[in-house]
């Protein structure tokens, strides 16, 4: 009797299992139908080739759905939509921005709707898929902004033809007047990654340090990425503090001797979040080719499509991480310095940033 009892709780078990698969099946079918009905989705991102070149063609070979494509500096783009806004124009259905744009703008300005009950592709959906067992929403409500990504982050690149790896153990060894103009910086003195690793250098070595190292060692300032990676690889300055993983890579793989740099003796590593959060927009004029590409961009296909051609270390349980670069891949038991969480974003980075500023504007 105890046997059968146990066969009928397991096959009720089954059965409701069964009932929840097939219900979240159909859900996501008739989701995937409404999408292509609205035949489009707009969406924003950063201009980097593995969305232009592989994530937009895969989800549009996929679904047969458009994608337009709005790529651009997260800062500007926000910029752009804003203005648009204020005269009753939603261009945008998804946007795939940085964490500080995200968390600044997107949420601060209330852009964005919630994300978390949009998510309903089972593969999505489904706990054991991510690390630490949920989707890791950024947000201080955990709804609207998914964090996909967790690596490592570059601390800087040097070429080893002109700087030699022992030359460079240690944040003050920038200061060597070795080095004086041959460090480029992204413009520390507008948002964004320059800002941001200026702030954290504050942040870790105070003022002097700053002072020293973009003043007194005469960095150069740019806005222009490629620029950044061309001085690299040329050797015209062969220490680059922000120059973008995606760019460098492939100079890496054509023969240049170039190498990442992930902390120093007195600068700790860190994790981040980049090179994007995702979110949705509100009053999106595709919603379901925009929760459809949402779920997509997060699947084991999409995720993995990005992580790979970028080299970023994702959330999910279920990818490869062997050809990782192993310095990007957080050890266990290390504690890090998280760049991209949500408390340092609007409040300990922009501090040090108004004084970053006001340094290098000399107040």
């Amino acid at each position: 009797m105890r046997t059968i009892m146990t066969l009928l709780a397991i096959l009720a078990w089954a059965a409701s299992v069964l009932a929840q698969t097939k219900g979240s099946d159909k859900d996501w079918n008739a989701l995937t139908d409404a999408a292509k009905k609205e035949a489009k989705v707009v969406v924003a991102g950063s201009p980097d080739p593995v969305m232009g070149n592989e994530i937009m063609p895969k989800f549009k070979e996929r679904y047969g759905i458009g994608v337009e494509f709005l790529a651009g500096r997260s800062s500007e783009i926000t910029a752009r939509v804003k203005t648009e806004r204020a005269s009753g124009i939603y261009s945008v259905d998804v946007y795939l921005a940085g964490p500080d744009t995200t968390a600044t703008a997107l949420y601060a300005d209330k852009m964005i709707d919630p994300l978390r009950p949009l998510l309903v592709m089972p593969e999505v959906a489904e706990a054991a898929k991510w690390k630490g067992g949920k989707i890791w929403f950024a947000d201080p409500e955990e709804r609207f902004a998914v964090r996909p990504f967790s690596s490592v982050a570059t601390l800087m690149f040097i070429n080893t033809e002109h700087v030699k790896p022992e030359e460079m153990r240690s944040a003050k060894d920038l200061l060597n007047a070795r080095w004086r103009g041959k460090i480029s910086t992204e413009d520390p003195t507008t948002t964004g990654s320059g800002a941001n690793a200026a702030a954290r250098f504050y942040h870790e070595l105070g003022e002097e340090f700053v002072r020293k190292l973009y003043l007194d060692q005469k960095a150069v300032r740019t806005r222009d990425r490629r620029q950044m990676s061309d001085w690299l690889a040329r050797g015209t300055h062969p220490i680059c503090l922000n120059c973008r993983e995606d760019d460098v890579r492939p100079l890496i793989k054509e023969g240049f001797k170039i190498l990442e740099i992930f902390e120093l003796a007195d600068i700790p590593g860190s994790v981040n979040g980049s090179p994007w959060m995702l979110t949705i927009a509100n009053r999106a004029p595709n919603p379901k080719a925009a929760q459809l590409f949402a779920n997509w961009i997060l699947s084991r296909e999409g995720l993995g499509i990005y992580a790979r051609g970028y080299g970023s270390v994702s959330m999910r349980t279920d990818l490869d991480e062997s050809y990782l670069n192993p310095g990007n891949l957080p050890k266990k038991g290390v504690k890090y310095f998280d760049d991209t969480d949500w408390n340092w974003i609007v409040t300990g980075r922009h501090e040090y940033r108004e004084k970053v500023w006001r340094v290098l504007k000399g107040k």
